[in-house]
C-alpha cells in the first residue's frame, strides 16, 4: 500500500471545493456521471480506432444507493485506470485526462466531456470519504483502490476487481443524508443525466401488483440517449419533435411549431426551439430553455447565449463551444456566445419569415399566439425588427390581418389628418370600446384590436419607426375630432348658451373621476354627449401600470371629458327647455349684472394708463367690491342652471348613456338609469 499528498497548488484546497467551487452541492452526481460516460466513450473511440481488441459488452453505468452503509456508488465498465493514471489524472487536481485523450483522438472524440479536472471532487461536497476501485482496459493492468477522506492525503493499493472500468464510492456525509434518498438521486439524475449518450439504470423497473408496487428484474434506464436533438432534422418527422416536447414539458400544450438547430461552423451548435402557447396575461417564465454540454445538463438560464426576447421559447440548446466556468454552471461572455446569439436570431427570424411566405393562412391563425414573441423581440433588438418588420401583422376588429406595408395603403388615403400625418386608430378593448369602434367605422375608418399584454409599448414603438404617423385610441376623442380635417363645423349654440349649458350639465356629473365639460362641433346625427379621455394621458397610465417606468402617471387621478355636441337635437332640446324653465330668472340675474359690469369696465379704463401706485385705496376697494358683486351674481345664476340641470330627467339620461358605452355606469346608478329608461319610454 502506497500513502501519499494529492499534489494541489494551494494549500487546504478541500474546503474552497466544498463550499464555493461550485454553485450547488447537488452537481457532485452530475459530475461524476459525466467522468463515467467519459471513460465509456473513451473505449468506444478506442475499439472504432482499432486501440482495442476486446469485446465492449454492456456499458450501462450503474448508480447504486445502499442506506445501511450510507453510500452512494456509480459504476462504470468503461477504460479504467492504472495506478500510474491515478496518480496523475486523480491526485493532480485541474489536471484532466479528457485533455490528453482529446489530443490524441481529437478527430474521434468529439463528445468527451470533461474539460477542468475537477468534476471527480465534487464528490468531497457531500462526502466524508470517497473511494475508487478501478481496472484499466489495457492489458495486464492491476486493479486498484484509491481512497480518501477529505484530506489532502490519500492511500492507492492493489485490490480484486473483475471487470474493467470504474467504481467510485461516496461515504455520504452526515450533513448530505439527502442525497441517501431514493427519490432525490432519481430526481437529480433526471434533471442533469436525462439525454447523456451512454444508458444509465437506477434501480429496477416498479409495477403494481396484488395492490402494491414492487420491482422488476428490468433495470430502470432514466435516460434518452438518442434524444432528438441529436439526430438530422432530415431523420424526424413532425410526431418526433412533437414527442420530445412532451419528453421536455409532460403537461404542457402542445407547441406553435419549432426550429431545428444544426450548425457546425463556425461554432459547434445544435438544438430544438420550441414556440409555446403563451396565455395572456399571465406572468411570462423564462427558464424553460435547457443548456447542454454534449447532452450533459448544464443550466436552463440561458439569458447569456438566447436573445433576451427568446428566453420565452422552450427547448433545448446543445454546444461544446459555450465557455463555462469549472461548474459548468454559468457562462463567460466571448465573442463565440455573441456569435451563436446572433445566429440563433437569424434562425428564428427566417423561419417565421418562411412560415408566413409558404402558408399566410396558417401564420395568421397562429398570429395571436406568437404575436408577444414577435413584438417583444422587435422593441428589445433592432436586428430582429428590420427583419421582423416583414412578416409582423396588424389585426383589425374585423379580424382581418395585415402586413405594416399592406395597412398603411388601406387607410392612406382616409386616415390622413390636415397636417398630413397617417393616423392609426386603435382599440384596447374591442367589447368595452365598441361604440366607439362603431361611430369610427361609420366615417368609414378602420381600427386595430391592440388587446396583447405588449401593445401599449409597441405602439410608442411604432411611432418612433413609422415616419409621419401617430396612433390614436378610438375612445380618445368623438369621431369627427379623432382625424382632424380642414373643414370645421359651426355650432347652432351661441357660447354664452354653451356656457350656460356647461353649468347644467355639470349638476349630474359623477365626483369621481374627475369630468371637464367641453364642446365639439359635430354632425347633428353624431352622439349627443361622449366621454373621452386624453390620449397622452391614458396611454401613460396604460404603461404605468404594465411597469414601463411611468408610476408619476399612474398614481394621478384620472380625469375625463365629457364631450357635447351642440348641434345634435336633443342638446338643442335642454337648451330650449333651459330657456323655458328658467329663462326669465336667468334674464333678470343677468341684467343685474350689466350695470355692475359696466362700472367695473369705467374704473379699470380709467385707471388703465395709472401705475399701481397712483391708484387711490378707496379705487381699489371699489374695483374689489365690483369683482365680489358679479362674482355672487354669477354664482347665483348657475346656482339657478344647476337647479334646472338636477332636476332635468334628459340631462342625467344622456349622462348616464356616454358612461354606459364607456362601461362607467355600474350598481345603484345603472339601476336608477334602467328604471329612468323605462319611464322615459
Amino acid at each position: 500500500m502506497q500513502k501519499g499528498k494529492i499534489n494541489v497548488k494551494a494549500d487546504n484546497i478541500f474546503p474552497i471545493i466544498k463550499k464555493f467551487l461550485y454553485s450547488d452541492n447537488e452537481i457532485f452526481l452530475r459530475e461524476l456521471i459525466s467522468n463515467a460516460v467519459d471513460a465509456t466513450q473513451k473505449l468506444k473511440t478506442l475499439s472504432t480506432a482499432g486501440d482495442y481488441k476486446g469485446e465492449l459488452g454492456d456499458l450501462t453505468i450503474r448508480v447504486h444507493l445502499d442506506k445501511k452503509k450510507k453510500t452512494l456508488t456509480v459504476s462504470d465498465r468503461g477504460i479504467g485506470m492504472t495506478g500510474e493514471e491515478i496518480k496523475k489524472y486523480i491526485n493532480e487536481i485541474a489536471f484532466s485526462s479528457a485533455e490528453d485523450f482529446l489530443e490524441k483522438y481529437k478527430d474521434q472524440a468529439g463528445s468527451i466531456i470533461g474539460h477542468f479536472g475537477l468534476g471527480f471532487y465534487s464528490a468531497f461536497m457531500v462526502s466524508k470519504k470517497v473511494e475508487i476501485h478501478t481496472s484499466s482496459y489495457k492489458k495486464g493492468a492491476k486493479p486498484v483502490k484509491w481512497s480518501c477522506d477529505g484530506s489532502p492525503e490519500f492511500t492507492i493499493e492493489e485490490t480484486e476487481k473483475d471487470s474493467r472500468g470504474t467504481d467510485v464510492v461516496l461515504h455520504i456525509d452526515d450533513d448530505s443524508k439527502e442525497f441517501l434518498d431514493e427519490n432525490r438521486i432519481h430526481g437529480l439524475l433526471s434533471k442533469y443525466c436525462k439525454f447523456l449518450p451512454v444508458e444509465i439504470a437506477f434501480g429496477k423497473e416498479k409495477e403494481w401488483k396484488d395492490g402494491k408496487e414492487v420491482e422488476t428484474g428490468k433495470d430502470r434506464i432514466i435516460n434518452n440517449v438518442k434524444p432528438a436533438w441529436t439526430r438530422k432534422p432530415s431523420e424526424l418527422k413532425e410526431e418526433d419533435y412533437l414527442s420530445f416536447y412532451k419528453e421536455l414539458y409532460p403537461f404542457s400544450e402542445d407547441p406553435l411549431f419549432h426550429i431545428h438547430l444544426n450548425v457546425d461552423y463556425p461554432f459547434n451548435l445544435t438544438g430544438i426551439l420550441y414556440f409555446p402557447k403563451i396565455k395572456r396575461n399571465i406572468e411570462l417564465q423564462k427558464n424553460k430553455i435547457q443548456l447542454y454540454c454534449n447532452q450533459v445538463f448544464v443550466t436552463d438560464s440561458v439569458e447569456g447565449i438566447v436573445p433576451e426576447f427568446l428566453t420565452l421559447l422552450h427547448g433545448v440548446i446543445d454546444s461544446p463551444d459555450i465557455p463555462l466556468n469549472v461548474s459548468r454552471s454559468y457562462l463567460q461572455s466571448d465573442s463565440n456566445v455573441r456569435k451563436i446569439s446572433s445566429h440563433i436570431t437569424k434562425k428564428v427570424a427566417d423561419k417565421l419569415m418562411e412560415i408566413f411566405k409558404n402558408n399566410r393562412e396558417e401564420f395568421e391563425k397562429k398570429w395571436d399566439d406568437l404575436k408577444i414573441f414577435i413584438q417583444y423581440g422587435m422593441l428589445t433588438e433592432d436586428k430582429f425588427y428590420d427583419k421582423a418588420k416583414k412578416f409582423s401583422l396588424f389585426k383589425n376588429t374585423e379580424n382581418k390581418y395585415f402586413t405594416f406595408e399592406e395597412y398603411e395603403k388601406l387607410i392612406k388615403e382616409n386616415q390622413t389628418d390636415k397636417d398630413k400625418k397617417l393616423v392609426y386608430l386603435y382599440s384596447t378593448d374591442v367589447e368595452k370600446q365598441y361604440s366607439f369602434i362603431e361611430d369610427a367605422r361609420s366615417r368609414g375608418y378602420d381600427v386595430l384590436a391592440m388587446e396583447g399584454q405588449l401593445d401599449t409599448h409597441f405602439i410608442n414603438h411604432l411611432e418612433t419607426k413609422f415616419e409621419n404617423s401617430r396612433f390614436v385610441r378610438v375612445d380618445a376623442d368623438v369621431a369627427d375630432k379623432l382625424i382632424p380635417k380642414e373643414e370645421s363645423r359651426e355650432s347652432k349654440l351661441s357660447k354664452e348658451e354653451q356656457d350656460d349649458l356647461t353649468a347644467v350639465f355639470s349638476s349630474q356629473l359623477p365626483t369621481k373621476p374627475g369630468f371637464s365639460v367641453v364642446f365639439e362641433s359635430m354632425d347633428e346625427s353624431g352622439s349627443p354627449v361622449t366621454i373621452t379621455q386624453s390620449e397622452f394621458m391614458r396611454r401613460m397610465k396604460d404603461m404605468a401600470e404594465m411597469g414601463g417606468g411611468m408610476n408619476f402617471y399612474g398614481d394621478m387621478p384620472d380625469n375625463y371629458n365629457l364631450v357635447i355636441n351642440p348641434n345634435h337635437e336633443l342638446i338643442l332640446r335642454i337648451s330650449e327647455d333651459k330657456n323655458k324653465a328658467v329663462g326669465e330668472e336667468l334674464k333678470k340675474i343677468t341684467e343685474k349684472i350689466k350695470p355692475v359690469d359696466d362700472s367695473k369696465n369705467e374704473l379699470e379704463k380709467a385707471n388703465k394708463d395709472k401705475k399701481e401706485e397712483e391708484i387711490s385705496q378707496e379705487e381699489k376697494d371699489r374695483l374689489e367690491d365690483l369683482n365680489k358683486k358679479i362674482s355672487e351674481l354669477q354664482e347665483k345664476r348657475k346656482e339657478v342652471l344647476r337647479g334646472f340641470g338636477k332636476e332635468n330627467k334628459l340631462v342625467k339620461q344622456l349622462i348616464d348613456l356616454a358612461l354606459l358605452s364607456n362601461n362607467m355606469l355600474k350598481g345603484e346608478d345603472l339601476t336608477r338609469f334602467v328604471k329612468r329608461s323605462i319611464e322615459l319610454i
